[in-house]
């Protein structure tokens, strides 16, 4: 019989996807962004784009909670 996973797997792996999916549409907004030469939209996109993935790299953490005292 096939065990199931912790849920705390479940809602990482679930945390993972939508940052994934988030990261992708802001790939896609930067493109449209960019085509409108909205250079400053470009770059708060491009800033939202790399935190993303500096997220799902584990180099920064998903929530500052606790973090500015």
């Amino acid at each position: 019989m096939p065990t199931r996973p912790p849920q705390g797997s479940l809602e990482k792996a679930r945390t993972e996807q939508n940052l994934a999916y988030i990261r992708q549409m802001l790939a896609e907004l930067r493109v449209v962004a960019a085509n409108e030469n909205a250079d400053m939209l470009c770059y708060l996109i491009e800033m939202a784009y790399i935190e993303a993935g500096d997220v799902l790299a584990g180099h920064r953490p998903l929530t500052l909670a606790g973090t500015l005292r």
